[in-house]
């Protein structure tokens, strides 16, 4: 792109109103991600925690990270939630969303090293699915099954937090194909790999069951203020 073109002069604007709030832009892997300055990385929770855990940088957009989709149509696309349940579901897209969808903006944070702070996600509470379906107290863990085979593993505690969702929409925008379209788990608490894309099933589970990365040589719980990236 030569320097001279509109386009520029507007990156360069961009750049400097960033830098005047305390963030730089940088050029990385042919897309403009914004890394947070001081004000972002001296931020707390409400646990106290660092709001940017350590070995992270802040982007703008949600990043695609790879994976093959599934099923993206809607009247094909089915969730079944099932396993240490009172009643299994066999859910389509319209009844999920008939169970009450709810708006939040969360924080999520990749393995890889990136975090993307705020953004406005739209879905249904995992608890509230998991209601509908009558989780029994045997159920230990939750395992998020998905296209081709894909699993996560969770722990029932913090799959059922307030924050744990099943999301189909990002910043008012249904989410695109690569972010896991139609809908995908979010747990904003754990790496951003235990949130998995193009869902399809629910499982409650009374043992542990690794899924597809911890069984590869990730880390099986994945909190980020741990660093717990690898096992």
């Amino acid at each position: 792109m030569s320097d001279n073109t509109p386009e520029s002069s507007l990156l360069r604007r961009q750049f400097l109103l960033r830098a005047a709030t305390g963030t730089v832009v940088t050029a990385m892997s042919g897309g403009l991600y914004v890394l947070a300055g001081r004000e972002a990385h001296a931020e707390s929770r409400a646990d106290g925690r660092p709001r940017v855990p350590p070995g992270q940088r802040v982007i703008e957009a949600l990043k695609p990270m790879g994976g093959e989709p599934g099923e993206a149509a809607l009247s094909k696309w089915r969730l079944r939630v099932h396993g240490e349940v009172e009643t299994e579901l066999d859910l389509g897209f319209s009844d999920l969303v008939a169970l009450g969808a709810v708006e939040q903006a969360l924080d999520v944070h990749c393995v890889t090293g990136w975090s993307l702070l705020g953004a406005n996600w739209k879905g249904v509470k995992l608890s509230t699915l998991v209601a509908k379906a009558g989780i029994k107290d045997s159920a230990r863990h939750v395992v998020f099954e998905a296209a081709h085979g894909y699993t996560a593993n969770v722990r029932r505690a913090e799959a059922l937090t307030d924050d744990a969702m099943i999301a189909w929409e990002i910043d008012g925008k249904r989410l695109g194909r690569p972010h896991g379209a139609p809908v995908r788990a979010l747990v904003p608490d754990l790496y951003f790999w235990k949130s998995a894309k193009w869902l399809t099933g629910i499982k409650l589970v009374r043992r542990d069951e690794p899924g597809f990365w911890e069984t590869r040589g990730y880390h099986n719980h994945a909190d980020p203020w741990k660093e717990e990236r690898y096992g």
